[in-house]
């Protein structure tokens, strides 16, 4: 009896030592270092991109119609751009001193200069322009536009600030995604749950991949082993996808009003963050385990409503945007990966 009792104890020790590191580890994947207010910051924020030099990070307020700017140096907000009509898409561009910024509510895309951000120049694309991807190689900018019936994905000449083409797709695209040798965009089509595949040569549509979720809103690349993680909503899932064969080799489930998607090459991490909609908002931290093996590292909670985030290699931070909820203002929730 006494051997039996001995044995169920080392057992019940190992279990507590594996829940115990368990709990480090669902601890441990981003920790929350510092929180930004956003005053004067009304309803729903959307994308936003960074200024690894010169720590900025724009910041897209969608239903105020502006896009704040906060110095990440100072840790604090300095000052707004207004005047917008539904700000959506924001690409920073050091090596042309530009920021682009994509308007849905009247299908603009707005041209600002990179350190003053006064207005330079404005091209009309189409309603409902939203994500935005910059090839530095070929100084061309992708802006994702259009309606139900079918959507565009239209390319700007980013040095003239002029739309040379357009690239029709299934329908609205909310997200556009760049492979590496910028040869390929994935373009993520929620109304038909489909990603399309276009060749940037051709300037065609060449491949499209039912999902098995409904409405994949963002999606992240990892280029070293070909995989696309899908945000889904309905229901709300975290799909990776072989681009070789668009076959989903992983499904996990992933937080509810699901807005942001991004991948971690060092740690080979993704974070998606949700809650907008939600009285309550999550960052999911999946961990690459092996082959097509996915885990769930981590469940970080954030603030009600905090959709949309950006993950930023170089500074080596996360950003979450947390809408104004009751007595709350408008921040930003900026997290460290921890290793």
């Amino acid at each position: 009896m006494r051997e039996t009792f001995l044995v169920s104890a080392a057992a019940a020790g190992a279990l507590l030592l594996a829940a115990v590191t368990m709990n480090a580890q669902y601890k441990e994947a981003l920790k929350l270092v510092q929180t930004i207010p956003l005053p004067n910051l009304k309803g729903r924020i959307d994308h936003m991109d960074v200024d690894v030099k010169g720590k900025r990070l724009f910041v897209s307020g969608l239903e105020n119609g502006s896009v704040e700017v906060v110095d990440l140096q100072a840790g604090k907000w300095t000052r707004s751009i207004p005047g917008l009509q539904k700000p959506q898409g924001i690409a920073y561009v050091p090596s042309l001193n530009k920021v682009f910024v994509a308007s849905g509510d009247d299908g603009m895309l707005r041209v600002f200069r990179g350190d003053t951000l006064e207005l330079l120049d404005s091209i009309k694309l189409g309603l409902g322009a939203n994500r935005v991807t910059y090839d530095a190689r070929k100084k061309l900018l992708y802006v994702g536009y259009g309606g139900k019936n079918y959507g565009e994905v239209g390319i700007i000449d980013a040095r003239k600030d002029k739309k040379l083409y357009d690239i029709r797709v299934a329908a609205h695209p909310a997200e556009i995604l760049l492979d590496k040798p910028g040869k390929k965009l994935f373009v993520l089509v929620p109304v038909a749950n489909k990603i399309q595949v276009i060749d940037t040569k051709t300037r065609e549509v060449t491949t499209t991949w039912p999902v098995s979720s409904e409405r994949p809103g963002d999606a992240a690349y990892d280029e070293s082993t070909q995989r696309l993680f899908l945000g889904t909503r309905t229901p709300p899932q975290m799909i990776a996808m072989d681009t070789k064969t668009g076959a989903e080799v992983a499904n996990l489930p992933t937080v509810d009003g699901m807005d942001g998607v991004y991948f971690d090459t060092t740690r080979k991490r993704i974070y998606i963050s949700g809650g907008r909609g939600f009285d309550a908002g999550y960052v999911y931290a999946y961990q690459h385990k092996c082959a097509n093996s996915y885990g769930i590292a981590s469940k970080i909670p954030t603030k009600p409503g905090a959709g949309t985030s950006f993950w930023s290699p170089e500074l080596n931070r996360y950003y979450v945007a947390a809408p104004t909820y009751d007595n709350d203002l408008a921040a930003v929730l900026v997290f460290e990966p921890q290793p």
